[in-house]
């Protein structure tokens, strides 16, 4: 049997396939930065106060627009135009005919491997509200790939 990832479009999933491509990293719950000159992005290490950080999952995820006003929703029809996804991101490797990697959720079977495999921002972040937004440049990261 063919996983649905592999056989459908992100246009094609249903809410809740579209959901179960979310690996728990919570990459795209740092705060980034974009040179205006050039139109490359960068990670920092400071989180989203809605971040959970043990369980890298959002505190009110349903709520998360209403509360942080500039929470990108992901949706099918826009992950073609995030190239400030991560490389591992299982939207990003989807929209470029990209399969998952054994660490997925999907694919182990189990939440806990996206932390075993060092994918996830657990114990890698700082809170928002112990950071001057100013300073943000000196928190940028390396570590994750675009």
């Amino acid at each position: 049997m063919t996983a649905f990832w592999e056989e459908k479009t992100l246009e094609q999933m249903t809410r809740d396939e579209w959901e179960s491509l979310c690996d728990g990293c919570a990459r795209c719950c740092l705060h980034k930065l974009e040179d205006i000159d050039t139109g490359d992005h960068y990670y920092t290490a400071v989180a989203c106060r809605l971040l959970d950080t043990k369980t890298c999952r959002c505190r009110d995820y349903p709520g998360r627009k209403a509360q942080v006003q500039d929470c990108l929703v992901l949706t099918p029809a826009d992950t073609r135009q995030f190239a400030w996804l991560p490389l591992s991101c299982a939207y990003r490797r989807i929209a470029e005919h990209r399969s998952l990697d054994w660490w997925h959720p999907l694919v182990s079977g189990d939440p806990d491997t996206v932390h075993q495999a060092g994918i996830s921002v657990r114990g890698h972040t700082l809170s928002e509200a112990d950071i001057d937004p100013d300073d943000l440049q000196e928190h940028i990261i390396h570590w994750i790939d675009f």
